[in-house]
C-alpha cells in the first residue's frame, strides 16, 4: 500500500517552514495505529489463530498516525479503488515544534 498522499492539501512540501525545505524528500517511517493494549507474558504465550485481544480505544475511534513514534495526526479508514487508505481528520502538532 502506498503511503503517498492522494490530494494536494496542506501536506504540500512547498508550505513547510523554510527550516524543513531541505528535508522535504526524506523518507519517514509512518505507523497507522488502530489501538493499544496490554498483555501479560502468559497471555502472549497463549495467543493463537483467532485469538481476540481487547484494545483500550472504543470501536469507531480514529486511528493514530505516528511518524518515527511521534503522533502527528488522526484519521479514519477509507477505501480507494479496493485499497485501504486513511482520511486525515485532525493534525496533531507535536509539543516543542513551535508551529502554529
Amino acid at each position: 500500500m502506498s503511503s503517498s498522499p492522494t490530494s494536494s492539501s496542506s501536506s504540500d512540501p512547498s508550505t513547510a517552514p523554510d527550516s524543513l525545505a531541505s528535508m522535504s524528500d526524506v523518507a519517514c517511517g509512518v505507523e497507522f495505529v488502530i489501538g493499544t493494549g496490554q498483555l501479560t507474558v502468559r497471555e502472549c504465550l497463549r495467543l493463537a489463530r483467532h485469538s481476540v485481544v481487547r484494545l483500550e480505544q472504543p470501536s469507531g475511534s480514529d486511528l493514530d498516525v505516528r511518524v518515527h513514534g511521534v503522533s502527528v495526526a488522526h484519521g479514519e479508514v477509507a477505501v480507494i479503488e479496493d485499497n485501504a487508505a486513511l482520511r486525515i481528520t485532525r493534525i496533531t502538532i507535536p509539543s516543542g515544534v513551535g508551529w502554529e
